[in-house]
């Protein structure tokens, strides 16, 4: 029976394969028919060619396009009649073609039953549609007039760093990012077209949602990247004089990310990696310290009696013990984040809910940085004409610990003893040298450091219908309030014996309301597009500090300042406010023609009290949409070209609140026997004050070829800044030493490039690169008034603000020469300097200028490479000609007294170096060693994987891709030290940007690992 029902079954299955190879409505047609065999399943059961034609929107045969079956790695391209054929293999199931080309949208189309297959491409016109954030609202970026550069959205999403401008650095024209620290929780320098004023501040004005992040004590550390959505950088006058005052160093607007109607979204985000040193500047082993210690005897002609130069260090000689301070005073950095969100919402409501958990522990012992964020997202539509909503975030920023010390570390000899007998920290390692201590003593101290920003936003808007319609008004509404503590106790382990307690207090609330009147109107070829602003305000700060030292032992830390011999406090407060109206117009004809006007009126409380407080910034911009006109449209070649000019002035208010009054501090004296307060000059005010103003011109041109093939823009523009806001020096028996005056004046010139390419796109493989090009010239026009320089503040007429002035050094003095006659007192192994002034001494007259801190020129350079699922991105960044000084190469006195990196030799008799000098050498005159500190560096390297559907459906998820990261992987430069960006202080100097010799810290170098997962 079972032999009979086979049989039956071997003779049925062909007959129903050969049914079931038409489908119903063509079983009983005679007609030929051009249909491929499937089975019930729609499987192929044999290899067949699909054959067609690609064309344009306008009927033009498209070449070059690619073709790909979709889930496979068969494809084709189209010839140069635009005609292709691609064979579907037997078994494809339900086969679909993928037909892409630069400049087009991406079609997917399903075969079917069809072996001719013609397509219709359409032109991509997103890059011109996009819609991009600006000052107020938002345009389309072929309506843009002003330079506004977006930054890439793969440079926000792919890149794991604890602070976005990390991730922007060197990837947007006209912006200069700089990570002088890497110490973990520091923020980035950043500068929009150079330097505008040389006193006040140059930071560009941050704006989240709408709402200023900006003077409310809050910085880009308390935002989490993974919530961006967007971010642009406004650069020229049209964009930037919206924001008035705030706006002449340039205006970051970011903008978080928001919930979209549809079933709730979850994802996960995460990554995981360690940090180590970019590169390390070694000190010297044992060998070759006491090699230098030998030859520092001689050189100084002293007697030697000891192989190593202190006591202590006899015993680690004599038992052939060296210490690799480096090393322990280093560890293996390990970086981890986690992200989760959720989104979505209905028709009528719409959320976007994030939390985050960073935990950075540094590659020097003792730091670390710790952010706990979380973010809540709502818009909701109460009626068609009213929508309300909130942003709304907190963040935590955790600083706290005792910290190594990297300066001391580099100092220490290989033979010093880092414990005492009982464990402890010995506190001199190199005893009786004690100018440097045991690097590790920080982990001794107790130390906090803890802020918290509290932000509220929420809005309301309502758009108006009938004879108003086009009409909305919009009313903002924020707070922040920001507290932070810093506390720390120093004790006998630390080499204190007497114990110091610090404690500080601040408390920052800002709030800022907004009333936003706009106006849309489309009537034929014309858009109008108008916005009225009211806005106020207002900031207080306070702050508490307390001091306590003498305690009787060190068991209550920070915690009780009474239980000291000596106390005291300090307490200080201040209020900052601005009233501003601003007035925008946007017109544009047939999308041709574009005008953009801009007023703002801006009245700050820092301003003078004997002026008006109020400043007027105006500004205008056209732009010719020249791929509109019908004689450009005819050229195929030309798919985007854009001309654009602008000219404004923006204000400059960056002084220090109550820096126009005339203010006492007080002092303690003592008066007839009894300690008395008293009152001593403070700081002189002016209450002529007001602002600095800048002028500034753009012309930049939009363009796009092939396609979009090539694609980018150009923009060149001139600054000149006036009534600077200078602190003019006073002769210090006036009792003052500086008063701001409105003085001077300053022109930044430049030229910003960037370009877009897709350099192939067949088939599976991809690869796309953007260019971007900064080269911007800075110089002071004028100080005083009397076009005469300031040598006490290095600020030359004609020059960059930011110089080095300094001796030109020519060579070391060799054995033998003559130094008399041009440096009388050198000796052989002292360096020589030119005698610019022919006097045949040295002397400060010979000092010239030596270069700029400022880079001449930057670029930067990403490829990215697409194969099927997998994706490279390699980018690199170059930063040209940077002057600085190097304190590395310096120890003066001190060279006998420390260990020295290997890479910085000296002047021996033997060597006859040319570029060191001697150990005996002292540097009487400062010089500063000004080196050359450009560097081209890899400065990221991601590697992903977006795991496809097959693997979805299995795992249940909506989409995973898995990451590996590595950034700062080699630097190239001619830089001797840590690092050309990292800025290392010499020991015991603190510069006026608040930067510490005792938080120098490298560059560091990151390999990381992570995920990005969403959720069915």
């Amino acid at each position: 029976m079972k032999i009979r029902w086979l049989l039956v079954l071997c003779v049925w299955l062909p007959f129903e394969r050969v049914f079931a190879l038409a489908p119903e409505s063509h079983k009983n047609s005679s007609k030929p028919t051009s249909l491929l065999p499937l089975s019930k399943t729609g499987t192929r059961v044999a290899d067949i060619q699909v054959t067609g034609i690609v064309t344009d929107d306008k009927g033009e045969s498209l070449p070059g396009v690619s073709i790909l079956l979709k889930g496979t790695s068969i494809g084709t391209t189209a010839n140069s009649d635009g005609k292709y054929a691609i064979t579907i293999p037997d078994g494809t199931k339900d086969p679909v073609l993928i037909f892409s080309f630069i400049g087009y949208t991406t079609e997917e189309v399903t075969v079917g039953n069809r072996t001719s297959v013609d397509v219709k491409l359409l032109p991509d016109l997103q890059s011109l549609s996009e819609v991009v954030v600006v000052g107020y609202g938002t345009q389309k970026r072929s309506d843009i007039t002003g330079a506004v550069a977006s930054v890439p959205k793969t440079r926000l999403s792919q890149l794991p760093v604890t602070n976005v401008l990390q991730a922007v650095q060197g990837s947007v024209a006209g912006v200069n990012i700089s990570q002088g620290s890497s110490v973990p929780g520091s923020a980035p320098s950043v500068s929009v077209r150079g330097q505008n004023s040389i006193n006040a501040s140059t930071t560009p004005f941050i704006v989240v949602d709408g709402i200023p992040l900006s003077k409310t004590g809050g910085s880009l550390n308390d935002i989490n990247p993974n919530d961006i959505e967007s971010m642009e950088i406004l650069k020229d006058a049209s964009a930037v004089a919206i924001y008035g005052v705030n706006g002449s160093n340039g205006v970051i607007l970011i903008t978080t990310k928001r919930g979209t109607s549809g079933k709730p979204t979850i994802r996960y985000n995460a990554y995981t990696g360690i940090e180590n040193y970019a590169h390390i500047l070694k000190p010297r082993n044992g060998e070759q310290y006491l090699q230098k210690y030998k030859d520092y005897m001689i050189q100084t002609k002293q007697t030697q009696t000891s192989p190593v130069p202190n006591y202590d260090e006899l015993p680690n000689y004599n038992a052939g013990i060296t210490t690799d301070w480096i090393k322990e005073s280093s560890q293996t950095g390990i970086l981890q984040d986690h992200n989760l969100s959720i989104s979505g919402g209905s028709d009528k409501a719409r959320y976007f809910i994030s939390g985050e958990y960073l935990d950075q522990k540094g590659v020097i012992k003792g730091y670390q940085y710790k952010r706990v964020s979380f973010r809540s997202n709502l818009d909701v539509d109460v009626t068609n004409y009213l929508t309300v909503g909130t942003s709304l975030f907190i963040a935590n920023n955790n600083y706290d610990g005792g910290r190594a010390n990297m300066l001391n570390a580099s100092a220490m000899s290989p033979y010093g003893q880092m414990y005492n007998a009982d464990g402890s920290y010995k506190i001199y390692p190199m005893f009786p040298e004690q100018l440097y201590t045991n690097p590790l003593l920080g982990l001794t101290t107790d130390r906090i450091n803890r802020s918290t920003n509290l932000n509220g936003n929420a809005y309301g808007q309502i758009k108006f219908g009938g004879v108003l319609n086009g009409l909305k008004y919009r009313m903002n509404l924020g707070y922040t309030y920001l507290p932070t503590r810093t506390a720390s106790y120093t004790g006998r382990a630390a080499n204190d014996l007497l114990g110091t307690a610090n404690t500080f207090y601040s408390e920052t609330n800002s709030f800022v309301l907004e009333n936003i009147l706009s106006y849309n109107k489309d009537w034929g070829v014309n858009h109008l597009d108008i916005t009225g602003l009211y806005s106020a305000q207002q900031r207080r700060y306070t702050s508490a500090t307390g001091k306590a030292v003498g305690f009787v032992n060190d068991q209550l830390s920070y915690n009780n300042l009474g239980a000291g011999a000596t106390q005291s406090n300090s307490s200080y407060a201040d209020r900052y406010a601005i009233n501003s109206q601003m007035g925008r117009i946007n017109y544009s004809y047939d999308s041709r023609y574009l005008l953009t006007l801009t007023a703002r009126r801006d009245g700050s409380s820092v301003m003078g009290a004997n002026t008006t407080k109020y400043g007027v910034f105006r500004s205008a911009a056209v732009g010719w949409n020249i791929m509109n006109e019908n004689f450009i449209k005819s050229i195929a070649s030309i798919s985007n070209l854009k001309l654009r000019f602008s000219y404004g002035k923006t204000g400059n208010e960056a002084i220090g609140v109550y820096g126009t009054i005339t203010t006492d501090n007080t002092a303690r004296s003592p008066f007839n026997g009894v300690s008395t307060i008293g009152a001593v000059a403070g700081n002189l005010g002016n209450a002529n004050l007001h602002w600095e103003s800048t002028l500034s011109r753009n012309l930049g041109l939009d363009f796009g070829f092939l396609n979009n093939r090539f694609s980018g823009s150009i923009d060149i523009y001139s600054n000149t800044s006036k009534d600077l806001l200078l602190l003019r020096s006073l002769p210090i028996i006036t009792g003052y030493s500086s008063v701001w005056d409105n003085i001077g004046e300053t022109s930044n010139k430049g030229v910003e490039v960037t370009l877009n390419t897709h350099n192939i796109d067949k088939g599976d493989f991809k690869w796309e690169s953007t260019i971007v090009f900064t080269s911007n010239k800075n110089r002071i026009v004028d100080l005083y008034g009397d076009k005469k320089d300031d040598l006490g503040n290095r600020w030359f007429i004609g020059q960059p603000v930011s110089v080095v002035y300094d001796y030109k050094m020519t060579g070391v003095w060799q054995t033998g020469e003559d130094a008399s006659s041009q440096d009388p007192g050198a000796v052989a192994g002292d360096l020589k300097f030119a005698d610019l002034n022919g006097d045949k001494k040295i002397t400060a007259d010979d000092k010239m200028i030596l270069g700029q801190t400022a880079p001449k020129w930057t670029g930067g350079l990403t490829n990215t490479f697409h194969y099927k699922n997998l994706h490279l991105s390699v980018f690199i960044q170059t930063v040209q000609g940077i002057t600085r000084n190097n304190p590395d190469l310096t120890y003066a006195d001190e060279t006998g007294k420390r260990n020295t990196p290997i890479d910085v030799g000296y002047w021996t008799a033997e060597n006859q170096s040319n570029t060191r000098p001697s150990l005996a050498f002292k540097n009487p005159r400062g010089y500063g060693y000004a080196s050359d500190a450009s560097y081209t560096r890899i400065k990221d390297v991601t590697l992903s994987y977006v795991f496809g559907q097959k693997v979805l459906d299995k795992l249940h998820l909506g989409s995973l891709t898995a990451y590996a990261s590595g950034r700062n992987l080699h630097t190239f430069t001619n830089w001797i030290g840590w690092d050309p960006e990292a800025v290392q202080q010499p020991r015991g100097v603190t510069s006026s940007s608040g930067d510490s010799w005792v938080n120098n810290y490298p560059v560091t170098r990151s390999f990381v690992f992570g995920i990005n997962v969403t959720l069915r």
